[in-house]
């Protein structure tokens, strides 16, 4: 039994990962269960795992605070568990993510699955993803790019001040970007689902990839809801079963996917699992210092695992750290098809000439 530690209202002991006595959180039980139902629809597979702590499963950044949370209010009670120092993140990413199981929470009281459902018969059909950046390769030359529309990041701050997400997004239209990429995450990139509808009602006929930080089937609904064409799935943060069902659950959806790895034994892990309306990315941020090194891209590509992406014709993405051509034909250098660029054009005060000048 843990240390037990009484709230300011009630006295009453704590305990790990058990429901409350008193209302047991059913109601988000019962919402959880119904996206996952809603999504199983798709995929007859296992649901995720309850947890992606463990080292067994390739996973490097835990799912949420081994601990538990530090509180949780009930009616009249107040139940804690003390901190340390193994219940406190270990880099942004695990930070990220554990702020996510919050931020779902309030998200699916203010629109449930039931909700979003009935947006998705109203959607309009999703566009291949993948087909949009492999037809710019072919007519280039170069890789096809997907360009950010980004506001900020944990690392730097505010990007871009005077922040228009449809006017970003056309600009990069014009200057010839393949697809686009919108950050939804509120807390830790000041993005929003509402910039991915706001870029589709608008007219922008690239599609569209919601950058979110997805650990639910849920949030697949509610990226194909707002206008999303594909979505994220980091490898870091989510064990081979998991990205298998959310992978199966986002096809059901029209729904096409980004699987991100870091190291070679993520993309050996991804290998295994079925590709079928997946494209991979090489994210060359390292998840503990937040450090980019380009030269990552190359170190993947050159392993078995790289070269069996190259033999099996997988489109690849080279992301993070690409600011110049000479960027640009490295990572292509390395096999790659496509490049994710955010904070090079972002930041500009021309998009448009931004991405003219990046693919020259």
């Amino acid at each position: 039994m843990q240390n037990a530690v009484w709230g300011p209202r009630v006295s009453a002991p704590v305990f790990s990962h058990v429901h409350c006595p008193v209302c047991t959180r059913s109601t988000h039980k019962r919402a959880y269960r119904l996206s996952h139902r809603a999504a199983a629809s798709a995929a007859p597979t296992a649901e995720p795992q309850s947890s992606a702590s463990t080292s067994d499963n390739g996973v490097y950044i835990r799912r949420r605070a081994p601990e538990g949370i530090g509180s949780q209010g009930c009616g009249p009670v107040d139940f804690r568990v003390i901190q340390t120092d193994e219940n406190k993140p270990r880099n942004i990413l695990e930070e990220i993510v554990w702020y996510k199981a919050v931020e779902i929470e309030k998200m699916r009281e203010k629109q449930p699955i039931s909700r979003l459902s009935l947006m998705l018969k109203m959607a309009p059909p999703s566009r291949d993803f993948i087909g949009a950046i492999r037809a710019a390769q072919a007519r280039t030359g170069k890789p096809g790019l997907i360009a950010e529309v980004k506001k900020a990041s944990p690392s730097k701050g505010i990007i871009q001040p005077d922040f228009d997400a449809v006017k970003i997004a056309k600009a990069y239209e014009e200057g010839g970007a393949a697809c686009l990429s919108v950050l939804t995450d509120r807390k830790f990139f000041q993005g929003s689902f509402e910039y991915l509808q706001d870029i589709r009602k608008a007219g922008v006929t690239c599609p569209l990839l919601c950058k979110e930080f997805i650990v639910e089937a849920y949030q697949l609904f509610k990226a194909r809801a707002y206008g999303a064409d594909a979505v994220l799935l980091i490898a870091a943060v989510l064990p081979n079963n998991d990205l298998d069902y959310l992978a199966a659950a986002a096809r059901k959806l029209g729904l096409q996917c980004l699987i991100e790895v870091h190291t070679v034994a993520e993309l050996e892990r991804v290998l295994q699992l079925k590709l079928d309306g997946c494209m991979l990315g090489i994210n060359n941020r390292d998840l503990g210092t937040f450090k980019v090194d380009l030269h990552n891209n190359k170190v993947i590509m050159d392993s078995p695992a790289g070269q069996q992406v190259v033999a099996r014709d997988i489109l690849i993405a080279g992301e993070s750290g690409i600011f110049t051509p000479e960027d640009v034909a490295f990572v292509q250098s390395t096999g790659c098809g496509a490049i994710l660029v955010g904070e090079s054009l972002v930041k500009t005060g021309n998009p448009a000439a931004a991405v003219k000048t990046l693919l020259s």
